[in-house]
């Protein structure tokens, strides 16, 4: 069954995954590891400050209730780490857990931007196979991912993950009547330039007012 995430457990779930397959060698993640990936100003949006006693909460809902967690112990580490279960849990393979984590990071992206921002965790020869990949989690009998109307000023759609409410979709701008629009765009009357052409149509006026009484 397809998971119904909150905020905060996308959040979790896209830092182990991005650990795991950008940065092997540190993964598993302690607990303040994992804090750290989660508060990450690059690669996050929303920018968040979570605490370790947030974070904590979350694993507990993510291992025990959700079953999308496992903790880890290596030998002769006193440390509990953690790992995600998304590979087997929603039956994904590499390339789309990639696009999957990118989402749970970051939220709604164009496959350009998907590209762009997965290849540090698996290369992508095209957005066009970037799409390709997308199309495939949303043909699911359970979505993993919904393309979402094209938004004011975008050239692609975006997409977003299926795993929690949808996101908000910005309202398009009113349209501005288009002499309005044209008046905008004007730049600022030169004061000086219109007490010029006011004091020329004065001596225009004074000379045609001569010319009529000879």
């Amino acid at each position: 069954m397809k998971p119904d995430l909150t905020p905060l457990e996308a959040r979790l779930l896209g830092c182990l995954v991005e650990k795991e397959l950008a940065t092997p060698e540190y993964y598993p993640l302690t607990l303040n590891a994992l804090v750290a990936a989660c508060n990450q100003k690059n690669n996050r949006d929303p920018v968040l400050q979570l605490s370790a006693a947030e974070v904590e909460q979350g694993l507990g809902i993510l291992q025990y209730d959700r079953h999308l967690v496992a903790t880890y112990a290596g030998v002769g580490s006193r440390a509990v780490k953690y790992t995600h279960r998304l590979l087997e849990t929603l039956g994904v393979d590499t390339p789309e857990l990639a696009i999957l984590c990118e989402l749970l990071l970051r939220g709604p992206q164009t496959p350009g931007e998907l590209r762009g921002r997965a290849s540090r965790m698996h290369p992508f020869a095209s957005p066009a196979e970037v799409r390709a990949v997308l199309l495939a989690l949303a043909a699911r009998p359970e979505p993993y991912v919904v393309e979402l109307p094209r938004a004011p000023g975008c050239k692609e759609n975006r997409f977003a993950h299926a795993f929690g409410p949808p996101p908000e979709i910005a309202p398009a701008p009113a349209a501005a009547p288009r002499a309005v629009a044209r008046a905008a765009a004007l730049p600022p009357p030169d004061s000086g330039r219109i007490r010029d052409l006011e004091q020329r149509i004065a001596e225009l006026e004074a000379q045609i007012a001569a010319l009529r009484r000879t």
